[in-house]
């Protein structure tokens, strides 16, 4: 099965609990998610709203170390892909194919030089908040929210120039909004559900997934039990009703994954990356032509990061 995940917490937990990425107890592990061939996976760099200032940009230092350190230790399983080249020639090697991205422009530390060293150390997508507030605008569960700050606006066009992919997953919907209007660029939301079907406030309106289909951008669909369902169970089928309900807005070629393993309360049937086969084969099972299916696990997500603009490999720096 091809797999291509937007979104996973797994290098913090792994960072934070000094476990290795290749063998470990965690949702993802290298060695398990190589059943998935091909496999691209987005490690973030979660940036908690307790983090700010030089703090958060250090630990994302921190963090992009362990990364490059363990895809030193076993690089003939892991590669960080910073160019299109890189991400093929993985993808072609069945490896696993590691992307490096933010969850939380507080990262910034309020300075639009920290973008050049986020882009020189390999990061190719941000989500420009969390939950709560920080220097570019407000996240969604901020009360009486506001749009982009005029920092903000300044760090998405840069990410723009950078191509750094703009993630809005945690945005309000003043920031959102702000940021459709201001960015002419593809927009993501890397870990989002869809509120027609469970109105958890982190899932998108119909108007949203809208503006980020037109943008030309990516909606990764979430295993986060509370934004599939509202009490009751949840499973595969949870997860097919929020496929069903995007792809009905024409959103064929917009649709992926973006699991929040290790990030999220999860259904137990998908709680783990190796667990994935289910799912592709329950969208299967409910009818999705196999080319529809193959494009949501992976072709769609592929496609985008391939056409994003990418940088020269050797503005990457190695660990320290």
């Amino acid at each position: 099965m091809e797999f291509f995940d937007l979104h996973c917490d797994t290098l913090y937990a792994a960072v934070t609990k000094q476990t290795p990425l290749y063998q470990n107890n965690l949702a993802v592990s290298v060695r398990r998610g190589l059943c998935h061939k091909p496999w691209v996976q987005c490690f973030a760099v979660w940036i908690p709203d307790t983090l700010r200032g030089e703090e958060a940009t250090r630990f994302f230092d921190k963090a992009c170390d362990y990364l490059y350190e363990q895809a030193g230790q076993h690089s003939g399983e892991l590669v960080i892909c910073t160019t299109k080249e890189e991400l093929v020639a993985a993808v072609q090697g069945r490896r696993c194919a590691a992307l490096l991205t933010v969850e939380g422009g507080a990262v910034l530390n309020g300075k639009l030089e920290t973008l050049d060293h986020l882009a020189s150390r390999g990061v190719r997508m941000m989500t420009l908040t969390w939950n709560g507030s920080n220097e570019l605008g407000d996240g969604v569960k901020v009360q009486r929210p506001k749009g982009l700050t005029a920092f903000g606006k300044q760090a998405v066009a840069k990410m723009g120039r950078l191509h750094m992919a703009v993630d809005i997953s945690h945005a309000s919907e003043p920031l959102f909004y702000d940021v459709a209007s201001f960015y002419d660029g593809p927009l993501v939301a890397s870990h989002s559900n869809a509120k027609a079907v469970c109105p958890h406030p982190r899932n998108l309106t119909n108007e949203q997934f809208e503006q980020i289909r037109r943008s030309g951008g990516l909606v990764g669909l979430t295993l986060e039990r509370s934004f599939l369902a509202t009490g009751g169970d949840v499973s595969c089928t949870s997860v097919l009703r929020h496929a069903d309900h995007f792809l009905s807005l024409n959103g064929a070629e917009t649709l992926a994954l973006g699991t929040d393993f290790d990030g999220a309360d999860m259904p137990d049937d998908l709680n783990a990356i190796e667990k994935m086969e289910t799912l592709y084969e329950t969208f299967l099972r409910h009818g999705y032509e196999e080319a529809l299916v193959r494009a949501i696990f992976f072709g769609n997500a592929f496609r985008f990061f391939c056409r994003l603009g990418q940088k020269e490999a050797d503005t990457r720096q190695p660990a320290q």
